[in-house]
This record gives structure tokens, C-alpha cells and sequence, in this order.
């Protein structure tokens, strides 16, 4: 997935995510340009999945 597909379906994929995982909140999905590492650490820690399991997870949504 390019930078731009990300951003662009990001607020949509954030109530998915939301409501796929109900312990998620804002600050867990707050996405800021060159934050990506501390944002997967972030749902890496929640989820209990890799870094990969989570993108393909947020793929597919």
C-alpha cells in the first residue's frame, strides 16, 4: 500500500479497526507523518501481532 492509498482510506479504516477491536481508542490509531514506527508499536503492544499482521490486517479492511 503507497503513502497516498494510506492516508486517503485512513479515517475509514480507523472505524473499522475500531470496531473490529473495541479496546483501540484515538490515540492508539493517531497516525502522523513519520510516527509510523511508534503507531505500530502502539498496536503491535494492543493486538498482540507483528508489525506485518497488522498491515495485512489493515489491508484488508
Amino acid at each position: 500500500m503507497n503513502e497516498q492509498t494510506w492516508k486517503g482510506n485512513w479515517n475509514e479504516k480507523k472505524g473499522k479497526l475500531k470496531q473490529k477491536y473495541g479496546s483501540l481508542t484515538d490515540d492508539d490509531l493517531a497516525y502522523q507523518e513519520g510516527k509510523e514506527d511508534e503507531f505500530f508499536g502502539r498496536l503491535q503492544k494492543k493486538l498482540g501481532k507483528t508489525k506485518d499482521e497488522i498491515r495485512k490486517l489493515i489491508s484488508e479492511i
